[in-house]
């Protein structure tokens, strides 16, 4: 039986998986010091149903595909922003009937820098994109206008430095027009 070698200590490889929470030692040779390199950015990436809530963690969720899987929409919040380079993807499996599908920070000083894509699936398939704005936390799939119309719409999240998510998204939308899904309400 092996053994790997972990700064957490030592796992029987037979029988332990890396966790996302493990670090493992890894030399830098450009820079001549070792780093710890966390167990969710190697591991490889798995899918974790959403359900109605889901507050993430890094050492759980980090590197993890959530779907947005409920009828009556998928509430998720993000775990605070340090920097960790922690991503986290969002994919809608189910298109919510009710309610809205989520995707928000856990407390009033992160935001979310960046943009989200997105097409009118009634008419013209005309491209539109949306920046956030300085306050935006929040992410609304609302069924019509801002997402959660077509499933495969997705959304990538990354912890980019502290208070700052970076954020990219591709959805949908029907109605008057593609509406932005950013706002500010934590």
């Amino acid at each position: 039986m092996s053994t790997i070698h972990n700064i957490n200590g030592d796992l029987a490889a037979s029988t332990t998986i890396l966790d996302s929470a493990d670090y493992v030692p890894a030399y830098v040779a450009s820079a001549a010091q070792s780093k710890k390199l966390p167990g969710w950015a190697i591991r490889g990436e798995s899918v974790v149903a959403g359900g109605s809530t889901l507050a993430l963690s890094n050492a759980v969720h980090g590197g993890k595909t959530v779907k947005l899987d409920t009828l009556a929409g998928t509430t998720v919040t993000l775990p605070q922003a340090t920097g960790s380079g922690a991503k986290f993807k969002f994919y809608v499996s189910v298109l919510a009937t009710s309610n809205n599908h989520i995707v928000k920070v856990g407390n009033a000083t992160d935001v979310m820098v960046g943009m989200a894509f997105g097409t009118r699936v009634d008419t013209g398939n005309a491209v539109l994109g949306f920046a956030t704005s300085a306050t935006s936390d929040t992410i609304t799939l609302n069924r019509t206008t801002t997402g959660s119309v077509s499933l495969g719409e997705w959304i990538e999240v990354v912890d980019v430095a502290t208070g700052v998510f970076a954020v990219k998204a591709f959805l949908s939308a029907t109605g008057a027009a593609f509406a932005t899904p950013f706002s500010a309400t934590v």
